[in-house]
């Protein structure tokens, strides 16, 4: 995967694997915050057309940013440069030109605009990035930090979108995210990429018991809070899109189908039909991404030609 040290990019790969097996995701390393007031020392006060967000069709964490600024009207005051749906030696990289540019400054790879922000930058150069344009600085690569700047910041400029994150669902919210977050979202990742027997069943298990739970909870309710949509259905999203495609078999996580699972799947084909939603779905990109050429789990490459997923359903 490769990484930044001291400003430099380094292409050799970096072990995210622990010595008993298990996988361990990296931190982000930019967590600065958009503010709502117009105070003069504000470094990043929330503005239309001001900030820039870096994301890649394939990667779940950018999924979920862009997921969110669609939901909250944004799309109009939030421009979005997409990175080649594969990584190279050199990360993130964007074309010269077309639909994977670099909009703002025509950079080749993503490492480019972490050292214009920090010349000395130690660390994974990853997407989602929320880029101010006047500072010329990074303001977040954290997709928590983005999702939930992104439902209140820009609250004056889009009157009457949905709140994510309401004040009588937050703990259960939070309750959702973190269990979400640690055996679904990372949990297909820390399956995938184990290398050991007990740390693949480790989170195997982990990952279908917080399905089933979801299961036991959408038979009672049409969101996971209730009949109110929240941040943490968007959250969860990214990975019901990625899981039949990819995650069951790439990753071995083949348990079960998210279309076995009958009210998990009417849940995940009402969210995938709310407006805007499916310009952020790209099946074909997860399906030949998660399944490219690796030494480790698909050594010849070979994309595989199903399952088809009846998505549009109703």
């Amino acid at each position: 995967m490769g990484m930044l040290i001291d400003g430099r990019w380094e292409s050799d790969d970096v072990s995210s694997t622990a010595k008993d097996g298990s996988w361990r995701r990296a931190p982000s390393s930019f967590r600065n915050w958009l503010q709502t007031s117009d105070a003069d020392d504000s470094q990043f006060p929330a503005a239309p057309s001001r900030y820039h967000l870096y994301a890649a069709w394939n990667c779940p964490w950018a999924h979920r940013a862009l997921l969110v600024r669609n939901a909250k009207g944004l799309t109009p005051h939030i421009a979005v440069s997409f990175a080649k749906p594969a990584r190279s030696e050199q990360g993130w990289i964007f074309a010269s030109d077309g639909e994977f540019r670099d909009r703002l400054f025509g950079v080749h790879a993503l490492h480019e605009l972490y050292t214009r922000a920090d010349p000395g930058f130690t660390g994974r150069v990853t997407v989602p990035v929320l880029w101010d344009t006047e500072t010329d600085k990074i303001v977040s690569n954290e997709s928590a930090d983005i999702v939930r700047m992104f439902n209140d910041a820009f609250a004056r400029w889009t009157p009457g979108a949905v709140d994510l994150y309401p004040e009588s669902h937050r703990r259960e919210i939070e309750q959702w995210n973190e269990r979400i977050h640690r055996t679904v979202n990372n949990g297909v990742y820390r399956a995938g990429f184990a290398t050991s027997q007990a740390a693949y069943d480790e989170a195997v298990s982990a990952l279908f018991e917080t399905l089933e739970l979801i299961e036991r909870t959408l038979q009672q309710s049409r969101y996971l809070c209730g009949d109110d949509i929240t941040e943490a259905d968007w959250r969860l999203f990214p990975t019901l899109a990625r899981f039949d495609v990819a995650y069951h078999s790439a990753f071995k996580c083949n348990l079960k189908r998210i279309t076995d699972f009958p009210a998990l799947w009417k849940y995940a084909r009402q969210l995938y039909h709310w407006p805007g939603v499916k310009d952020t779905v790209r099946f074909d990109v997860y399906r030949a991404g998660y399944h490219s050429k690796s030494e480790k789990r698909n050594p010849h490459g070979i994309v595989p030609i199903g399952p088809q997923i009846a998505w549009n359903a109703a």
